[in-house]
């Protein structure tokens, strides 16, 4: 069964229904109207180049099957396609094209289409507007200019000078913090829409976006920054070399992110690759992601925007992507203050990342911080450190990282700084490769863990395994092939797990309640 996803004016993007961790269960031809397209092997695949307002009829046929899949879709109609070029823009990569785009973007009617065709345009931050659709052609390229001095700086907050009402427009890692404005920018609009074979190139290794930016007067910009908006759809293009977080959809409703890829250099400072902060209604399918930090970080704000916005992370599907060379694949907080609940990660494939699937909190995120309804289901991983962590002693990003309140190993008063971890399954895994741990779960002593279940779990380490720290913590010790590690679960059961290549202890549970164990194994 083919399952469409999204269908635009110029794109349209589908799933292949199934079983598989992001690849499909073979190679496969696809047909647009009976004529043979392309190949692909994967379970989400796109069109481009489409005309607006048009029947089709989409088709997949299998490597060694006669016969295939189809399925039949109308392209979205639209009010107008403009061509970037017809207000000015060179597109050489020398010239620079911000006030021709900016211009362009300004006079595009609602349902209209800004297209770019091959080529490089050069420019400063652009402010989207509502119900319009950016079509970035195979050859094109947005590129960010290095003239930090340039980059206007968005405040945190405006106040209304008749009421004294705050706005909030700016933030980061979890604070409300003045940033220098992203190279696509949205603020309280919607129905926008980034679609095609182009890129979105941050440009941030050749400025000075990586060096010294603890001193800049303002936090660093995004590729695309989308403050408190409503239906948003990335489909298709490339993200890379941000200057720090790729994409940043904070405070905003139903955003999309579909067949994209996000890269970065595996040593660039904190290039997590999309960030959906206090954002209800998220979905993540078919994306590649390579960066520096995190793949995906599910957050919703430390503890202070938690208390004066009280917005937590809800449904969110994360689902046949592909995460490599990151921190970790798919990580929730560490600033989850207000909670993340209904969130789904599945059918995915982990390529040598640090850490798999990643939870990171600390104390001082309060009351608030509840993880509820989350889960991790058919997973591959390959080389990735540590398949799993739940670290509630995480120890970055904070003045106070390395003060006693967030190290100390003995119970503190429970208060309303103190975060809660529910229950937590992970299920359908396999797991070759690993190094440091296959799971890795510490927990609060005055704030345990509520349940922990592995289920239809397989791990084997490699034989040239290197020791390596399996989570962020003050006073870790370096591991080499531990097995699963609890501490402070009130509840663990483990079914069917099979471990190949542990040394010392299959499984040790500190501080823990009730243990169920079924079918366990290790070798």
């Amino acid at each position: 069964m083919i399952q469409i996803l999204y269908c635009g004016s110029s794109s349209a993007c589908f799933q292949l229904e199934g079983d598989t961790p992001y690849y499909a269960k073979s190679g496969y031809t696809v047909f647009v109207n009976g004529e043979e397209r392309f190949r692909r092997d994967t379970n989400v695949f796109s069109l481009f180049g489409l005309t607006p307002d048009t029947q089709y009829a989409a088709a997949v046929r299998f490597d060694g099957e006669e016969t295939g899949e189809s399925v039949e879709f109308r392209t979205a109609g639209e009010a107008c396609c403009v061509n970037v070029r017809e207000f000015g823009a060179v597109g050489d990569g020398v010239h620079e094209d911000t006030a021709a785009i900016q211009a362009a973007i300004s006079f595009l009617p609602e349902n209209g289409r800004l297209w770019f065709p091959a080529g490089v345009y050069l420019t400063l931050p652009l402010c989207l507007k509502s119900h319009i659709t950016l079509d970035l052609d195979e050859g094109a390229v947005l590129l960010g200019s290095t003239d930090r001095e340039r980059y206007p700086i968005v405040p945190s907050v405006t106040v209304d000078p008749a009421t004294g009402r705050e706005t909030l427009q700016a933030g980061f890692e979890g604070q409300e913090l003045s940033s220098y404005q992203s190279l696509l920018h949205a603020s309280y609009a919607g129905g926008i829409s980034i679609v095609g074979r182009g890129v979105i190139d941050g440009n941030g290794q050749n400025g000075d976006w990586w060096r010294d930016f603890d001193s800049f007067p303002a936090k660093r910009p995004r590729v695309i920054f989308l403050n408190h908006t409503e239906d948003v759809t990335l489909h298709g293009v490339t993200v890379k070399n941000g200057p720090s977080w790729h994409v940043h959809p904070f405070y905003s409703r139903n955003f999309a992110m579909l067949d994209c890829a996000v890269q970065s250099l595996k040593d660039s400072p904190n290039t997590d690759g999309v960030d959906p902060e206090s954002c209800d209604g998220v979905d993540i399918i078919g994306c590649r992601f390579s960066v520096g930090d995190d793949c995906v970080a599910v957050k919703s704000g430390k503890i202070d925007m938690a208390q004066k916005y009280k917005t937590p992370a809800d449904r969110h599907a994360i689902r046949n992507c592909l995460m490599e060379f990151g921190h970790g694949a798919v990580t929730l907080g560490s600033e989850l203050s207000a909670g993340i609940r209904n969130l789904s990660v599945t059918r995915c494939y982990f390529h040598a990342t640090d850490r798999g699937l990643r939870i990171k909190t600390r104390r001082g995120r309060g009351k608030d911080s509840v993880i509820d309804n989350v889960l991790f289901d058919n997973i591959r991983m390959d080389k990735v450190l540590t398949p799993i962590v739940i670290n509630m002693w995480y120890n970055c990003c904070d003045p106070d990282r390395f003060e006693e309140y967030v190290w100390r190993r003995d119970p503190l008063p429970v208060d309303g700084r103190t975060p809660h971890l529910g229950s937590f399954a992970f299920r359908n895994m396999e797991c070759t490769g690993a190094e440091v741990a296959a799971c890795y779960i510490d927990g609060l002593p005055e704030s345990p863990i509520d349940q922990v279940v592995l289920e239809n779990i397989t791990v084997s380490f490699a034989q040239d395994a290197r020791p390596g720290m399996p989570s962020m913590r003050n006073h870790n010790e370096a591991r080499c092939r531990l097995g699963l590690y609890l501490d402070n679960v009130k509840r663990v059961q483990v079914k069917n797990v099979k471990l190949r290549g542990v040394e010392g202890k299959a499984l040790t549970a500190d501080h823990c309640g009730d243990i169920e164990t079924e079918d366990f194994e290790e070798n």
